[in-house]
């Protein structure tokens, strides 16, 4: 080994220059081998995703710190393999394996960086593999108080995003977020160093962000992340990362760049980390699903299992197909795999379960699922998750028999969904509003309710869904009175009209409008337009003060 090679590989990959790193461990390996030049060698085919590579040389530099007695350094690339053989093939118990071989390694060596390592390791895996936020906690606490000790603010760091991602799953959302915030500030001060706990540490932020909808927070955050993404070339890191945003895209209703963000990431990670891409396919096959293209979406819950967001979005497509009882099946099976410290994991297969157990009339195990995923609410205390057990309730409470109690769930959901920015959802929540209104011989405000969720799913293009509404719509209208029927109500003006008049009376441009009801500048355009046509005006201000005479304004809005 000539001792300048490795000083220049370590040089190389301290700049990002991962082929310069690797052409220098590979020279330094002609001359001698040692496993410091191998272990340098993998670690530039780890960011060059070559497997081949990263195997080979963490297995010979493994064997090499063995037969030195190095037993620290040994179990550090114990440690690597673990989360390699995770990464790259999918072998969680061969990855188990070696966690346990470090720690047999570590035994009676104190704290040591290694040591700090293999705990955020197994915190991180925890969580990922086996849905225990509570033991990732109490492997990330070992993990900071080890980086403490040491003095080394990179893992101390990482060891309180790990921490962060935990309190989040369990539902403690504002504490986790703050421990994720101040880590990631961190990071874009300069504080970090080590460009894998940079990394993860930014991951980790991303992904408790889809856990709880926070849009605006993932969407600050992801683009600092993409900036570093592409300074230092991590490809993989970032198509990791964008598979979780592109979630968060899925549920503002940005459905278009949900795909883009999937299909780039799933490409990646094809390509470099295949054990990988399930996480990228299971959401394109919920895309799927929720634009109606269901054969599709089945195909793709099939290729990614065994991932658990795969048997959820199962149980959701036989919901959507009527088979309420396979997919109550399905949904209690999901959460039978999640612990129930899990809440946020949790939530999602409860919501489903409700809805399906009323369907199927079990009222009362409906009840039960509704009680915790009304605690759930309470406890993690996020919009997303109180419009959802408002939704539920709504369900329950018709189920029940009593359509006035359901009627203020469901009105309740319509706000919550509305202010947490879920066209999807909302609409979801708009059309089970129109049958209960309905069902109180409310007719005109159970077709605005209709109107109102027709909008939003002709925005986003969700078929299936579209065409339910539409016939509900139909539905409504030819039992209705003449007097509440749409071109008889309002001087011929849609629900959806007199909403986007009201926010035109209040001075919103078409942008800021769209914006308010979750919709584009070009339908935002096309309403205006009919507008000026069903009121025989040319102007906005004319429009409000027509609109205004006839006593459509003065209205109450639903």
């Amino acid at each position: 080994m000539r001792p300048e090679d490795c000083a220049t590989g370590d040089a190389a990959l301290a700049r990002g220059a991962w082929d310069e790193a690797r052409d220098a461990f590979a020279r330094a390996l002609g001359a001698r081998e040692s496993p410091e030049a191998l272990e340098g060698l993998a670690l530039a085919g780890w960011w060059l995703d070559r497997a081949d590579l990263v195997f080979d040389s963490r297995e010979r530099a493994y064997l090499l710190y063995r037969d030195r007695d190095d037993r620290a350094g040994a179990a550090r690339i114990a440690v690597w393999l673990a989360w390699d053989t995770w990464a790259f093939r999918g072998e969680h118990a061969v990855a188990s394996g070696w966690l346990q071989r470090a720690r047999t390694l570590l035994e009676g060596l104190g704290d040591t960086p290694e040591l700090a390592w293999l705990e955020l390791r197994e915190g991180a895996l925890s969580l990922f593999d086996d849905g225990d936020p509570d033991r990732a906690h109490r492997h990330a606490a070992e993990g900071i108080r080890i980086g403490r000790a040491l003095k080394i603010i990179d893992l101390e760091m990482l060891g309180r995003a790990v921490q962060g991602l935990a309190l989040v799953a369990s539902g403690a959302v504002a504490e986790g977020m703050r421990h994720l915030d101040e880590v990631n500030t961190a990071v874009v001060a300069g504080e970090l160093s080590d460009l894998i706990a940079i990394g993860l540490s930014s991951c980790y932020l991303i992904a408790a962000c889809d856990r709880v909808r926070d849009y605006d927070r993932a969407v600050q955050w992801c683009a600092r992340l993409k900036e570093f993404s592409a300074k230092w070339g991590l490809k993989v890191l970032f198509a990791v990362c964008r598979t979780q945003y592109a979630s968060i895209c899925m549920w503002r209703g940005t459905w278009l760049e949900a795909e883009q963000e999937l299909t780039a990431a799933t490409d990646e990670l094809a390509a470099s980390r295949p054990a990988m891409t399930a996480d990228g396919l299971v959401r394109l096959a919920e895309l799927r699903r929720r634009q109606g293209r269901l054969v599709e979406a089945a195909a793709l819950f099939e290729r990614s299992e065994p991932h658990l967001l795969a048997l959820l979005g199962r149980a959701e497509l036989a919901f959507d197909r009527g088979d309420l009882r396979a997919a109550a099946d399905q949904a209690e099976r999901y959460l039978r795999r999640i612990l129930p410290h899990n809440r946020t994991d949790r939530a999602a297969g409860l919501d489903l379960l409700v809805r399906a157990l009323v369907g199927a009339g079990d009222l009362e195990a409906a009840a039960t699922a509704l009680a915790e995923l009304s605690a759930i609410a309470a406890l993690v205390s996020t919009v997303p998750l109180k419009a959802a057990a408002s939704l539920a309730s709504g369900y329950v409470a018709n189920g029940g028999g009593d359509p006035e109690a359901a009627r203020r769930h469901l009105e309740d959901a319509v706000d919550l969904f509305r202010q947490s920015g879920a066209p999807y959802e909302l609409a979801r929540a708009r059309l089970e509003l129109a049958r209960t209104l309905a069902s109180l011989q409310r007719a005109d405000a159970a077709i605005e309710e209709a109107e109102r969720a027709i909008d939003l799913l002709t925005e986003l293009n969700a078929e299936l869904d579209l065409s339910r509404a539409r016939t509900l719509f139909a539905s409504l209208t030819a039992q209705a009175p003449q007097a509440a029927r749409p071109n008889g109500r309002r001087a011929g003006l849609s629900a959806r009209e007199v909403e986007v008049l009201r926010l035109v009376a209040e001075g919103l441009n078409n942008q800021a409008i769209g914006e308010r009801l979750f919709v584009s500048e070009h339908t935002v355009h096309r309403h205006v337009a009919n507008i000026f046509s069903k009121l025989s005006v040319s102007s906005r201000a004319a429009a409000v003060a027509q609109a205004a005479r006839r006593g459509v304004l003065a209205e109450t809005e639903n």
